[in-house]
């Protein structure tokens, strides 16, 4: 079990908790169907407790976890991670985060978390790299919702922008809008996923609205069930079906995908994805440690460089920092979400 030695690891139990009702639930949904698609592809069992998309109810389902499992895997969302990054250092435990990429929780407990997103400041990059390189300059407004996850994502902005000499300004939501232009601009946008529909739902009712809209909630399928007109909207995310290579590590991105959409009927989003490429990194980890124990594993983890069907993998070994995966740019056309060539 979890900071046991662990005499037979062929076999792995994993435990997760995930957000299977609140307002989470798209997501830890999505990440508890490619748990179980990930027990068709090696010997493994998981466990699964529901955190109610609160951080009390999580508590309560990480303790209960993390004595039956040999691996124990993070919630989705960066508000929840932080609380179960706490509980990691405090209990002594190795979680493996899939689903909070926070730039503090991802170097928050070195030595009890591993991350395998990228960090929420280089969100921008992909976009603000398109804006430069495809554009006449605009001015760009970065416009957020409230919270420590939309706070980074502009902070990261902001640098990003000034690395690419974009004329930026960072607004929260509730400043929306800057209707007191008449010259064409550019917006990023990001939040809660409630948040980001909103910002992008009001902006396109403007009478000058955006000239390009690059959403973070637009990366992920669910985005066209709220936003009227998608079309040429941009998104970022983790992740997007043809990004990534032949995997090191775990199944190929068609496999996974197969058996996915075969057992569920949809298509995964990257919530999915990250989640399924950390049980194949997690499970490699202990095995070749040849225990679950925090500190076997943790020194597995900070000398590994590989990929997955997620993406590249490799972690600073002093804080457990995500440095190599890098996030995908998206884009709405009349057939879909497709990716977007930088």
């Amino acid at each position: 079990m979890i900071g046991t030695d662990t005499p037979n690891v062929t076999s792995i139990t994993v435990g997760a908790c995930l957000s299977l009702t609140g307002r989470y639930e798209r997501f830890g949904s999505q990440a508890a169907q490619a748990l179980t698609i990930m027990t068709s592809f090696d010997d493994i069992e998981v466990l699964i407790e529901d955190d109610q998309s609160d951080p009390q109810a999580l508590t309560a389902g990480i303790r209960r976890l993390a004595g039956r499992c040999d691996v124990l895997l993070g919630p989705y969302s960066t508000q929840l991670m932080r609380t179960a990054s706490n509980l990691a250092a405090e209990h002594d435990w190795l979680l493996w985060n899939h689903g909070g990429s926070g730039d503090d929780i991802e170097e928050s407990h070195p030595g009890h978390i591993i991350s395998v997103p990228t960090p929420t400041r280089h969100y921008s990059g992909p976009f603000l790299r398109w804006l430069r390189r495809r554009t006449t300059p605009a001015p760009l407004r970065i416009i957020t919702g409230k919270g420590s996850f939309a706070r980074q994502v502009a902070a990261g902005a902001l640098a990003e922008a000034g690395l690419h000499e974009l004329e930026a300004e960072h607004l929260e939501a509730q400043h929306l809008m800057p209707e007191l232009t008449s010259v064409p601009w550019d917006l990023f946008s990001a939040g809660t996923f409630e948040a980001d529909v909103e910002i992008v739902r009001r902006a396109q009712q403007l009478r000058k609205p955006p000239r390009t809209i690059c959403s973070v909630a637009a990366g992920v399928h669910d985005f066209a069930d709220e936003v009227r007109n998608v079309v040429d909207i941009f998104g970022v995310g983790q992740w997007f079906p043809g990004s990534s290579p032949q995997p090191g590590l775990g199944p190929s991105e068609d496999e996974f995908i197969a058996r996915y959409v075969s057992r569920f009927g949809s298509m995964p989003s990257y919530p999915a994805v990250q989640a399924a490429a950390t049980v194949a990194l997690a499970t490699h980890c202990v095995r070749t440690a040849g225990t679950s124990s925090r500190q076997a594993a943790w020194d597995v983890a900070t000398s590994l460089a590989t990929s997955t069907l997620f993406g590249r993998f490799r972690i600073d070994p002093a804080t457990g920092r995500q440095l190599e995966h890098e996030p995908v740019l998206v884009r709405w056309t009349h057939s879909g979400l497709r990716l977007a060539p930088e």
